[in-house]
């Protein structure tokens, strides 16, 4: 879920060919859960399978949304989660109990013909093979990702610090907490989207959230914004209970450090403030990667997508010429820049 810092951090909706010509670092696990959840049929509630039962609603997001970003001029970098800390063992182990009576509950809904697709969504998982091949469509649509030691999100935010990406990409506000400078959201979910239990459809957008601005609109630092989000719970803790983000803020501009703040809340949680505190300012990170956009590889896409898991071949190829034309595009304007220097 993420903290959820939504009720107090400015933001504002772009059109997404304003993100053209950006490197944006996407939270990898954040957007294929997504994908798991979006990507069902409305009524059942069931994914998109292959002919052998393999669920592929994750590698047709990846496919064809990653290919309109692409297209629109975006260049994504998708990194993937590694070792969680211990102290989110909690929440994984919460987590999978929610999906296991999510289960129950969607086959309760199937076997009484009732819409199930609430259900559904609630019991995405995401197993080591929907990964793997994650990894290897990425591989062969030329697109680059990197595997982080630990959060996926801490690793887009250390590179977004170090200028070598516009943003971090996800759902989730964590990466502000990290020290992104710019969390870009609704990037693989934009177009109209149907409202959940109601036949209506509504246009979505993508959304940047400048850090900076954050913190000079609630007037706190990087590391008070961190024990805001303690406050109001975070995937490593459950927070103070009856706080939201606008008590948890009042507290921080009162008590302004997490010594005093503790001193004057009642902290139940297992885990232990001051080093959450600590991971969120200085998670473990690589320097060992390699962001280089490559020329698709038509073939082995097509052997990947139709031979192995069924999609359309006149679809998937549709996305090979689009990819083609935008690495095509791509390298002109790096040619055109380097001769211009």
């Amino acid at each position: 879920m993420g903290v959820q810092l939504g009720a107090i951090v400015p933001k504002r909706e772009i059109e997404l060919v304003e993100l053209s010509g950006r490197k944006i670092a996407i939270d990898a696990f954040n957007t294929l859960y997504q994908f798991l959840s979006i990507i069902r049929d409305r009524m059942t509630g069931e994914p998109l399978r292959d002919s052998k039962g393999r669920t592929t609603s994750h590698l047709s997001g990846l496919l064809y949304r990653t290919s309109n970003l692409v297209e629109a001029g975006i260049k994504p970098i998708f990194v993937f989660d590694g070792e969680p800390p211990k102290f989110k063992r909690r929440t994984v182990q919460e987590r999978e109990v929610v999906r296991e009576e999510a289960r129950k509950k969607w086959k309760e809904a199937l076997e009484k013909g009732k819409e199930a697709i609430t259900y559904a969504q609630a019991a995405s998982k995401l197993t080591d093979e929907m990964i793997r091949d994650s990894k290897t469509l990425l591989d062969v649509m030329g697109i680059p990702w990197i595997q982080a030691p630990s959060e996926g999100e801490a690793l887009c935010s250390h590179l977004c610090k170090k200028n070598l990406v516009f943003a971090t990409g996800s759902q989730d506000a964590d990466s502000l907490l990290f020290g992104s400078l710019r969390l870009v959201r609704n990037l693989s979910i934009t177009g109209k989207r149907k409202v959940p239990r109601k036949e209506v459809y509504m246009e979505i957008k993508p959304e940047v959230i400048e850090l900076q601005e954050v913190l000079t609109n609630l007037g706190i630092t990087r590391e008070q914004l961190i024990i805001v989000g303690l406050l109001i719970g975070t995937d490593y803790n459950t927070g103070i209970e009856k706080v939201g983000p606008k008590t948890a803020l009042k507290l921080v501009k009162e008590h302004k450090t997490l010594k005093k703040i503790l001193a004057n809340v009642d902290w139940k949680d297992e885990n232990d403030p001051e080093e959450i505190y600590k991971f969120f300012l200085n998670p473990p990170v690589t320097e060992k990667y390699a962001i280089e956009w490559k020329q698709p590889d038509a073939e082995k896409i097509i052997d990947f997508m139709v031979e192995e898991h069924d999609f359309s071949r006149e679809r998937v190829e549709k996305v090979i010429e689009s990819l083609q034309k935008s690495f095509t595009a791509g390298r002109q304007v790096s040619l055109k820049g380097w001769l211009e220097k």
